[in-house]
């Protein structure tokens, strides 16, 4: 690892640990330059692919935070479902796409997995968003899908 103060290619690694987040090893260096001996931190994380989403034309785009964070926030709009929330569901989504170790997924499971979720946060949400992601027609779609909500929820019970 190149020292940032000398440019000496040459470090040995002094101390290492998980960093706070347990995303990335945090290492300790000190450059081996006996004119420098710099200390400097390191983190190495697990590189990841990007994860791309099979549109319903065929065509690929990259999977984005923001327009999914931009969806749920339609979704509870007027509802007590926090940030918090909506990042914890586009994390879990995330995680399970990158340890599912496919580069590809397609729009239609990417809406189920947020579906999936959003039906434990808030059942409100859940029609919201399943009402532009199934693209419900009339209010028959709305019925089948609370129908749907209904039935779960009786065996659930």
């Amino acid at each position: 690892m190149r020292c940032p103060r000398c440019g000496c290619e040459d470090s040995r690694v002094i101390d290492s640990r998980p960093s706070e987040l347990g995303d990335a090893i945090r290492r300790r260096r000190e450059c081996l330059n006996p004119q420098c001996l710099e200390r400097f931190t390191t983190y190495e994380r697990r590189e990841e692919t990007p994860i791309l989403v099979r549109k319903k034309d065929n065509t690929l785009e990259p999977f984005d935070r923001e327009k999914m964070m931009r969806s749920l926030t339609k979704a509870t709009i007027k509802r007590s479902v926090s940030v918090e929330q909506m990042t914890a569901i586009i994390d879990d989504i995330e995680s399970e796409l990158h340890n599912s170790f496919k580069s590809e997924v397609s729009s239609k499971a990417l809406g189920e997995m947020v579906l999936n979720r959003l039906l434990d946060v808030d059942k409100v949400a859940y029609v919201r968003f399943a009402s532009v992601y199934r693209e419900f027609q009339d209010i028959d779609g709305f019925y089948q899908e609370l129908n749907t909500i209904a039935s779960q929820a009786k065996q659930e019970a």
